[in-house]
Formats: structure tokens, C-alpha cells, sequence
């Protein structure tokens, strides 16, 4: 029975970012998680056709990314993605048109002028770092820029993302303890699929949770739902307000889940069951992300079509326009990597 005392109580409970949002601002939240899926469909489908060379998904991380992307501020923060990121690049600001060209190797494409992998995510208007091959160097290369702007008293964050696997890495290590010792405005965000290609996430450590390794370097941890945007937001506000301030780094493990295999040319029917995948589809962030916005009246059917017309539009404006987009120059993958001569 609800109380008059505990009404009182709720009353005086402050709102968290999450419960401040306007209906405008999480309807973007949905679209950017939306858009993100459609396109990586697609990419996963222009593959399969035999139209790119290679794709990497970041289907089922998409409440992860677009919380965490909400909480920053684009083109004033630094963010060190890793190749999953593809609602989070979204999120911050690049274009469909722009991961499509790198998907097709371009020339126009942003990140690398068509001489990288796609999913090596780079955008210098917004700040978003383009990561090495090997992974897991995002992070003591984060920690650099994060170092840099506390030199220069800048009150930008850094965030960098990685899946749980690559943890296991020196870089991972080294890169929260020299954080921690300067009290760093870095967030390190792990997107805990469970599966490190075809290694289950209990074959990698012993404790229950990645975030537990925090303590170990004094700065905190913090375990959240990565299938709930709302969640992931509440904890990446606060986390970015601790860094922007002086407080130093967190460690933010966001557990989900990955229903595709680990890339194109994965079979993940090898290592995991259908049983275990229909399980954890069935919990799917845009699933659940569409019944947070219908209850609250935000998303009746009509809504939710008038919103999957405007993506499918833009992803096939996306396919259109890469597939046509010249090459590069074959000249040009000796340039920016030697000086043209003078």
C-alpha cells in the first residue's frame, strides 16, 4: 500500500538525467538506435551479396552507444571509438553517407580516404579519433588526449569504447593505471557482448564482472544494463560530470549482447546455441527501447512507421550514393603516408 510518507519520499527524490529528458530528445535517442540498425542490416547485406569486401556489426549495442554518445557533448569532447561503434559515430553526428563510403572504400570516405578496413571510425570535425588495427590501443591512446587536455586546462572529456575480450591486453591495464594515478577526464567503456569472437566471457576472467577490476587501479566501476538506453545514459552522465570536473576516470562495463557473429566472416553457429541467441534477441534494445516509448505515449504505430520510413530512406539514400562515389586514386595510397615531393 502506497503511503502518504512514501509519496512524500518520491517526491523528494530527485529526478535523474534520465527522467529529465523531453519526449523530443528521446525520440532522437530511438531514431539515432533505429537508423544504426538499418544500416548495419544493410552493410551486413551488401556483404553477403558480395558487393564489400568485409563488415563488422554493432547490431545489439546500439542502447550502449547512443546512451553513451547522449551524455557527451559533439565536437567538444574526444571520443576513441572501436570497430562495434557505429551507432555511437551516428549518434555523435557523422552520416549514413559517410560509413557507407568507407563500407565501399571511397574516396570521399571521411575516416580514411578508402585505405582502411571499414569500422575504423574517424571524423576530425567531431573529434572522433580514428583507432588503430590492433585492439584495444584506443585506450592508453585516449589517455594521452585525455592528458593533454588537462595540460592545457580544457574542460573536454574523453570517451573510449572496447569489447570485454580485448581487456585481457596490456593496453587495457596500463591504460587505467596511469589514468588513475593523474586523475584523468576519460571514460572507458566496455561493451560486454560475452564473446570474444568464440571465446565466452567466463574464459577470459574469473570475476563476475569487468567493472571489478576498477578498484584495482582506484577509480570506480560501475556494471550497467547495455540493453536499456535510459540506464546507460543515467550512468554515462554522471560519469562524464565526474571527468569534466576534476573527479578523474570510470570504468563503465555495459553488458549486452551480440546476435550476429562477430563479423562477415564468422560462424558463430560453431561456438553458441540458436537457443542461447533467440534468448537474447528477445530482449533486444530497440525491443525494449519501442515498449520504454510506447508507455509513455510516444510511440504509437503510426509514429513508429512514419520514423522506419525516414531511416529506410536514408540508408538506401546511403547505398545509392556510395555505390556511385568514385574510387581513390591508385596513386593516392602512398599520400598522406610519404610527402609528395617539392
Amino acid at each position: 500500500m502506497v503511503t502518504e510518507a512514501t509519496l512524500a519520499r518520491e517526491a523528494m527524490t530527485p529526478a535523474t538525467p534520465a527522467q529529465q529528458l523531453s519526449e523530443e530528445r528521446l525520440l532522437q535517442m530511438y531514431y539515432k538506435m533505429l537508423l544504426a540498425r538499418k544500416l548495419d542490416e544493410r552493410m551486413w547485406a551488401l556483404h553477403r551479396q558480395g558487393r564489400c569486401a568485409f563488415h563488422i556489426s554493432g547490431m545489439g549495442h546500439e542502447a550502449a552507444q547512443v546512451g553513451a554518445a547522449f551524455a557527451l557533448r559533439p565536437g567538444h569532447d574526444w571520443v576513441h571509438p572501436y570497430y562495434r561503434d557505429i551507432a555511437l559515430v551516428l549518434a555523435l553526428g557523422m552520416t549514413p553517407r559517410q560509413l557507407m563510403l568507407a563500407l565501399f572504400a571511397k574516396a570521399e570516405d571521411p575516416s580514411s580516404g578508402g585505405r582502411q578496413m571499414p569500422s575504423h571510425f574517424g571524423y576530425p570535425p567531431l573529434k572522433i579519433v580514428s583507432g588503430s588495427s590492433p585492439v584495444i590501443t584506443q585506450v592508453p591512446q585516449a589517455v594521452g588526449i585525455a592528458l593533454a587536455s588537462k595540460y592545457r586546462g580544457e574542460d573536454a572529456v574523453t570517451l573510449t569504447c572496447f569489447g570485454e575480450g580485448s581487456t585481457s591486453q596490456g593496453d587495457f591495464h596500463e591504460g587505467l593505471n596511469w589514468a588513475s594515478i593523474h586523475k584523468l577526464p576519460v571514460i572507458f567503456l566496455c561493451e560486454n557482448n560475452q564473446y570474444a569472437i568464440s571465446e565466452p566471457v567466463h574464459k577470459q576472467m574469473a570475476v563476475p564482472n569487468l567493472a571489478d577490476r576498477a578498484v584495482a587501479y582506484g577509480l570506480p566501476g560501475v556494471v550497467v544494463d547495455g540493453n536499456d538506453v535510459l540506464a546507460v545514459y543515467d550512468v554515462m552522465v554522471e560519469a562524464v560530470a565526474r571527468a569534466r570536473h576534476g573527479g578523474g576516470p570510470t570504468l563503465v562495463e555495459a553488458k549486452t549482447y551480440r546476435p550476429v557473429p562477430h563479423s562477415s566472416d564468422d560462424d558463430d553457429r560453431s561456438y553458441r546455441s540458436r537457443e542461447e541467441v533467440a534468448y537474447w534477441k528477445a530482449r533486444d534494445p530497440i525491443l525494449r527501447c519501442e515498449q520504454m516509448l510506447a508507455e509513455r505515449g510516444l510511440l504509437a504505430e503510426a509514429k513508429r512507421a512514419d520514423v522506419l520510413k525516414r531511416v529506410m530512406a536514408e540508408v538506401d539514400d546511403a547505398t545509392e550514393y556510395a555505390q556511385a562515389a568514385p574510387d581513390p586514386a591508385p596513386e593516392d595510397a602512398l599520400y598522406p603516408v610519404f610527402a609528395p615531393r617539392r
